[in-house]
């Protein structure tokens, strides 16, 4: 195996986060390595409703804080959460500058949105539902321009490498049938959510965990991985009852329609969260378990948007409408059939607003990190903000670090799945481990874990499967996106849960010094 000595950052993941980090990181050299070609195979390409930030003459940073620990249902951290908020409008100038368009109005100003738990409009868009794509792509652009920048496009995660002090030194990249280990001061891990691990989901298939698994392995404390978000409006591509076949990833229809008056209702017409005008604004996990029980009762739920949409849809919505045009059902006539979908992982490694983790040397941006802004229930279109943030300050923090002497090094690596088993985890945690949960269904998912385990002991999704469904089954109660039809009740203290590799599991060094 090659051994890479790199002298800057190295960024694993080239979605927002993990671009945002590279760009901030300069002058220092920096590498970043994705399995695919920059803005494919990455959810921040695929998000739709935009980034949320207080632009308004009626809006404030602190009001902004205010709602993202109110959604977070007791888990977000409020230093954190101002911390990002504070950061937000300074974030959307940034990558104004850079060359994101968004939508403005006639006077100049940004056209603002609300969705689902904010109490102001406050999510700035681009092309109505295509901030994700709109915002990466003025981002790559800028990479592929900075000469500080080296970019490998074929290159998966498969191990990380640390020292005897437990210090993280490196990664092992695969690139086809090549493995390169490379040292580098700092590692930064921008790898994505675990939407993949989930047959119903709204994200890359791709997106398995792998980071997550890999920095537990080597000791990074594990935060709130039990809390994983359900978007309540997969486009669901075929009515015919729950068990019948989806496609994945799924199609998205963003929040932002119901923030511009689509309702939600099933069948026969009927409002699933009832009538009141912000009904259907609720924090997404209650609105989520209403579709999934619309949809486990035999109501079917569907979102209709056909008032208050209507013939605006190709221009106001092009990637919704698009997609339900291609399978041959036109919103601005007929109700968009919806399922609740995994779309978002609040948990994941613990990290703080500059990306350190637990374990020196190693930084996590993006989805794959926990940073106490999400809590048990992330606020609409925090999420883009907290990448872009976030990954800055990562970036400018990482450029500082240095590899300390020479030490002996331990290479902890991983596997995919076989098709078949990747099939047969899906399928297990759509069905134990979603939108409701209990202690039977999670306790068969453990088991049957376990047992693909026994047949791919080095598999990194089984590793992040186990991590969610273990935390999930210890926490006897509902919060947020984390609910048990067992413990249906709030805890009145909210703690969180924090999951770390006993050290006596960690293998010891196998390699010379470096």
């Amino acid at each position: 195996m090659r051994t890479l000595r790199h002298e800057g950052p190295l960024i694993i993941g080239g979605g927002l986060a993990g671009l945002s980090a590279a760009l901030e990181a300069a002058p220092a050299p920096v590498l970043v390595a994705t399995p695919a070609t920059l803005l494919e195979a990455c959810a921040s390409a695929w998000a739709q409703g935009g980034m949320a930030a207080a632009l308004a003459e009626d809006d404030t940073s602190g009001l902004h804080a205010v709602d993202t620990v109110a959604a977070g249902a007791g888990l977000v951290e409020l230093e954190r959460a101002r911390a990002l908020t504070d950061a937000a409008r300074e974030t959307i100038d940034w990558l104004d500058r850079l060359g994101a368009p968004f939508d403005r109005e006639a006077d100049g100003h940004y056209h603002l949105s609300r969705e689902a738990a904010h109490s102001r409009a406050r999510v700035a868009r681009v092309g109505g539902d295509g901030a994700g794509r709109a915002i990466l792509s003025a981002l790559v652009t800028a990479v592929r321009a900075s000469p500080h920048v080296v970019l490998w496009e074929d290159a998966r995660l498969t191990g990380l490498v640390r020292d005897a002090d437990g210090r993280v030194r490196g990664a092992i990249l695969t690139r086809g049938e090549r493995r390169v280990r490379v040292i580098a001061p700092a590692v930064i891990l921008a790898t994505g959510g675990i939407g993949g691990l989930y047959g119903r989901t709204t994200t890359p298939a791709a997106l398995q965990g792998a980071g997550m698994a890999l920095a537990w392995q080597v000791g990074a404390e594990i935060l709130d991985p039990e809390f994983v978000q359900f978007h309540p409006t997969a486009i669901r591509l075929t009515t015919a009852g729950p068990d019948s076949d989806l496609v994945s990833p799924l199609p998205l229809a963003t929040e932002a329609l119901r923030g511009e008056g689509a309702r939600l209702v099933d069948r026969e017409g009927r409002f699933l969260l009832g009538d009141g005008d912000s009904a259907d604004l609720a924090p997404r996990d209650q609105v989520a378990r209403a579709v999934h029980a619309a949809e486990m009762d035999g109501r079917g739920a569907c979102l209709d948007a056909t008032q208050a949409i209507g013939a605006a849809f190709p221009t106001a919505f092009p990637a919704v409408y698009a997609a339900c045009m291609r399978m041959g059902l036109d919103p601005r006539h007929q109700p968009i059939p919806v399922v609740a979908a995994a779309h978002y992982h609040m948990g994941g490694i613990a990290a703080d607003a500059d990306g350190r983790t637990t374990v020196e040397g190693l930084y996590a941006v993006g989805e794959c990190a926990a940073t106490g802004v999400h809590g048990a229930n992330r606020l609409a279109s925090n999420s883009l903000l907290e990448a872009a943030a976030f990954g800055r300050r990562a970036g400018r923090m990482a450029r500082t670090e240095t590899l300390p002497g020479p030490s002996p090094l331990i290479e902890i690596t991983g596997t995919g799945l076989p098709e078949t088993e990747l099939t047969r985890l899906r399928e297990l945690m759509d069905r134990h481990v979603g939108v409701v949960r209990d202690a039977a269904g999670l306790t068969t998912a453990l088991a049957e874990l376990a047992a693909i385990e026994a047949r791919h002991p080095d598999a990194l999704p089984v590793v992040a499967a186990t991590l969610v469904v273990r935390a999930a089954l210890a926490r006897e109660e509902s919060r947020g996106g984390h609910y048990r039809a067992d413990y249906p009740d709030t805890l009145a203290e909210a703690r969180h849960s924090r999951v770390v590799r006993d050290a006596d599991e960690v293998p010891q060094p196998l390699l010379a010094a470096e």
